[in-house]
């Protein structure tokens, strides 16, 4: 059972980027409109989708007041 849950995943992995990837990219891209900046962000994946939703909520901005 376990061996099949490994399976998925590596089939998962193996089958190209993951979802966080490709949010991170999508929104990249449509504020920045720069393959180099889509391609850096979707490297930090999760990252940067969270970073962005504290920027666009005003949690960061506090902070630079």
């Amino acid at each position: 059972m376990a061996q099949e849950g490994y399976s998925a995943v590596k089939s998962t992995v193996k089958s190209g980027i993951g979802f966080g990837s490709a949010l991170a990219i999508t929104i990249s891209w449509s504020i920045n409109k720069s393959v180099l900046w889509a391609i850096i962000h979707g490297i930090f994946s999760w990252l940067y989708v969270i970073y962005y939703l504290m920027e666009s909520h005003g949690w960061i901005g506090i902070m630079n007041k």
